[in-house]
């Protein structure tokens, strides 16, 4: 890959810079730039970043990418830095460019279903914005209250719903994208179909800013989701759980939502808040559909004959919106109990985020119940298990230094087992600085040197998010 030859650059330099950009954008007051410097992984360097600059247009964008290219200098775009891979963390030299200020949505067309917004815009947010037209933007990460739609964008984020509405490379029609030398381009049409040239749109979807900086998205909306049904099932163990996500899936199951908690994962959330899980049971799904009433019940009852037949303890389902506004409200607060979990245990969580065949996940929960055995270690799982996207945590005592280098060798071992088994490393959550050593396992040879030829095309310097994603391939 090119690497830059970085020009050192001064205070009148960048003083030059804050005088091309908005009133207050750019500061080098080191404490500023130390809190805007990470996102929320571990074991992720950041030091060394000289300036922060948080950007309230396309403009600004576009004069730190020139000034950054001509004085060869790295830049590391940054959202809302909730990310957990280390992809928004900053590096030696470089300019933070943060566009989180950008929050407008900037059109709606109702006519089209069609939303433009700036990459700041927050995920919820924009799905309130949504709500008075009668429209939905369907995908929603777990952090869908933290999570900006630039970053959904840089890392193609899923979330519970994306196993039957797709995930965020399905909804984004069109992106303005400012390239490493900062010109402005428009990337896709505006219509539903459109085959003029190659696809670039979708070659910036999931690049995790090393190959330009979104600032505008069009996004592709559905009418309003209707109130789901609801149906909650434990199980005695975790593997008769996941059985039944393959068996129902497999028997032509449509859910709109279909998650697995393991039982650690009930007791944390129980020690979190007023739950009310059963803290006996081995692991349980939640499952949704949003079919009309006479479709939802008979999908109910298949999803209840499967997971009856599977060995579950208990069956139940309701149509009453307030029951499963509870029920997510509960999953979705899962990170928050795993970090009151870690810090009252040593303060030390690694997520991880492999994706699988529905069909080899009861396999890979058995691989993760000998890695508990073997190491000791407290792990985790929650799941979309109705994609097969898994996010094991491993929980461990961060100033132990013998338990911090057992936790990073079992994190590897998952990602190793995810890919024996025919996953891959990441479904959501990107690559970043966190597995950037793992993309050279799962890429063959031909494919690292498309992915190389692309980034030096767009990126010749090696300015853009250096040493991250594609840097150990």
């Amino acid at each position: 890959m090119t690497e830059h030859n970085q020009v050192t650059v001064g205070a009148a330099e960048l003083g030059d810079l804050a005088t091309r950009l908005s009133p207050g954008a750019l500061t080098t007051d080191p404490d500023v730039i130390a809190a805007h410097a990470t996102d929320e992984a571990l074991f992720c360097p950041h030091e060394g970043s000289i300036a922060l600059v948080r950007a309230t247009s396309a403009g600004d964008v576009q004069e730190v990418m020139r000034f950054a290219s001509a004085h060869r200098i790295p830049v590391v775009p940054q959202g809302a830095r909730s990310g957990i891979s280390g992809g928004a963390n900053g590096s030696p030299g470089a300019i933070l460019l943060n566009v989180s200020r950008m929050t407008d949505v900037l059109s709606i067309n109702e006519a089209e279903r069609l939303v433009t917004v700036q990459p700041g815009i927050i995920n919820q947010d924009l799905k309130d914005h949504l709500a008075p037209f009668g429209l939905s933007y369907p995908p929603d990460p777990g952090s869908v209250a933290l999570s900006s739609i630039g970053g959904n964008i840089a890392t193609n984020a899923g979330g519970l719903c994306c196993v039957k509405y797709g995930v965020t490379r399905d909804y984004v029609r069109s992106l303005q994208v400012v390239l490493a030398d900062g010109t402005l381009t428009t990337l896709g049409p505006q219509t539903a179909k459109g085959v003029a040239g190659l696809d670039m749109r979708h070659l910036f979807i999931g690049s995790e800013g090393t190959l330009g900086i979104v600032v505008e998205a069009t996004l592709r909306l559905i009418p309003a989701l209707p109130d789901p049904f609801t149906a909650v099932a434990t199980f005695p163990d975790e593997r008769t759980g996941l059985q039944t996500v393959a068996d129902f899936m497999a028997a032509g199951g449509v859910p709109s939502i279909l998650e697995f908690l393991d039982s650690s994962s009930l007791k944390m959330l129980n020690e979190f808040g007023d739950f009310g899980l059963d803290a006996d049971a081995g692991s349980m799904l939640i499952m949704q559909v949003d079919q009309n009433p006479a479709d939802s019940e008979a999908v109910m009852a298949k999803f209840a004959e499967v997971a009856e037949s599977c060995g579950a303890l208990d069956v139940a389902y309701s149509d009453d919106p307030a029951d499963s506004a509870a029920l997510i409200a509960a999953r979705r607060m899962i990170q928050p109990a795993y970090e009151k979990f870690a810090n009252a245990h040593g303060g030390g969580q690694l997520l991880d985020d492999v994706c699988l065949p529905r069909t080899a996940v009861p396999e890979f929960c058995d691989r993760l119940g000998e890695l508990r055995e073997s190491s000791g270690l407290v792990i985790s799982l929650v799941a979309h298990a109705g994609d097969g996207n898994t996010h094991p945590s491993v929980f461990f005592d961060a100033s132990d230094a013998d338990q911090t280098a057992k936790a990073e060798g079992v994190f590897a071992e998952i990602m190793r087992i995810g890919l024996e088994l025919g996953g891959t490393i990441t479904g959501e959550h990107g690559v970043g600085y966190l597995k950037r050593d793992w993309l050279q396992h799962e890429l063959d040879e031909g494919s690292r040197r498309i992915q190389l030829a692309v980034k030096n095309a767009l990126d010749p310097l090696g300015i853009l998010n250096p040493g991250k994603m594609l840097s150990a391939i």
